[in-house]
């Protein structure tokens, strides 16, 4: 893991305020929440610190309402359902500018134990500005001085990709700073599996894109045994190679990039795997007639990798010790063509003595639906920004915390 200091490096925490960056971008529709998984997720840092006799200001954004106070993107249901959750009221103002005067006041009436969620921190356009606007520097010295330029910790790992006010901009501003809990889960989960994999290493790479995922590819086949590519974007690959593809996703530009990565795979001796047939349908829907084909006709369009497909893929995953997996092996929205996800879910779910890493909006997403997520070692939190991790890059958010003496 990254030498970075934790909230169990944080001492003497009795009467201190604490600024804490969560990730609760949950699905709100008329009010109600939908699904409660990131606000879960932040329960164990947030105990903790209480705790510990801290004083808690609670942070995050919502959707994107691009500095307009959107009521529909208001944090107050969140308020809620976590007083609920932690049996104590959670100290809530709407106040679109978020650090306003109204907020600070109560900001400094805190006690220890006492909860404070700020409104959505995006209702303020600099947050998203960090580095590039003047007032984007106030608004980060703001929301540091509502924790007396304090302690700040950033637990949302789903914004590490990213250089804003409230989990980059804070850090210049705070005395200590550190990562909670699930922050410091998904860097010792990924950093893990990418830096020091117990091997054989299997990498399930799928989605729709070769471009979203050009420099995972390379990257991880400087570190894998097995690169598994299904979804959209193997028909890249599949052309690339001179098969037939019909009208099915296919990045014509990326024809020679798709061949440069077998040939890296082929010097580095790295066993990359592509589908041997496909599921096809003529048009974008449940209900289309499904076909198997290895040779997809002019008219037909790849939804889902075919059994033989499937029975390669697991094959190639039975005895791996480290799978790290982002992407889809098809249109698993509609369940005729979510076979292929489904399988090879089964196949990592099914693995004995392996860390099993599912990252990527859409797989993770498949993981849940399917009912897998308790059968995977660790389900990332962040889709853009486990797949920078993957990529190699210094995620900004993860950067700015204290290195641990």
């Amino acid at each position: 893991m990254l030498n970075k200091k934790t909230i169990d490096d944080l001492k003497n925490l009795k009467d201190q305020k604490v600024l804490v960056r969560c990730d609760f971008n949950v699905p709100i529709q008329n009010g109600v929440i939908q699904n409660y998984n990131r606000i879960d997720g932040a329960l164990p840092t947030i105990k903790k610190l209480l705790d510990q006799g801290a004083k808690l200001i609670l942070c995050s954004h919502l959707g994107k309402p691009k500095g307009e106070a959107l009521p529909e993107l208001s944090l107050a249901p969140v308020a809620k359902a976590l007083s609920e959750r932690l049996g104590r009221k959670v100290l809530f103002v709407s106040d679109p500018q978020v650090t306003g005067a109204e907020t600070r006041a109560l900001a400094k009436t805190l006690k220890a134990g006492d909860v404070l969620l700020l409104e959505n921190t995006r209702y303020r356009a600099e947050e998203t500005k960090y580095g590039k606007d003047e007032r984007a520097e106030e608004y980060a010295k703001e929301l540091a001085s509502l924790c007396d330029n304090g302690i700040f910790v950033d637990d949302a790992f789903g914004t590490a990709h990213r250089a804003h006010c409230s989990n980059v901009g804070v850090t210049k501003y705070c005395r200590e700073n550190a990562v909670g809990y699930l922050m410091e889960k998904e860097i010792r989960f990924l950093g893990q599996a990418v830096e020091n994999p117990v091997r054989p290493f299997v990498a399930i790479l799928g989605g729709a894109k070769v471009s979203d995922k050009l420099n995972v590819i390379s990257n991880l086949l400087e570190k894998v045994d097995t690169l598994i590519i299904g979804g959209g974007m193997a028909y890249t690959f599949k052309k690339a190679e001179g098969h037939r593809i019909g009208k099915s996703l296919c990045e014509d530009d990326k024809l020679d990039y798709a061949l440069d990565m077998e040939k890296k795979a082929k010097e580095r001796g790295v066993k990359l795997i592509l589908p041997i047939d496909n599921v096809a349908a003529k048009e974008f829907s449940n209900d289309a007639e499904r076909r198997v084909f290895e040779e997809i006709p002019d008219d037909w369009e790849g939804m889902d990798i075919g059994p033989k497909s499937i029975a390669r893929f697991c094959a190639a995953l039975e005895g791996a010790r480290t799978v790290v997996w982002n992407g889809p092996m098809g249109v698993f929205e509609f369940e005729n063509f979510a076979v292929g996800t489904l399988e090879v879910c089964k196949a990592v779910a099914g693995l004995k003595d392996a860390t099993t890493v599912v990252g990527g909006g859409d797989s993770v997403s498949a993981v849940k639906r399917l009912g897998f997520a308790d059968q995977m070692t660790h389900i990332s939190t962040g889709g853009g920004a486990s797949l920078e991790f993957l990529e190699g890059k210094e995620l900004p958010g993860v950067a700015a915390a204290d290195d641990r003496q």
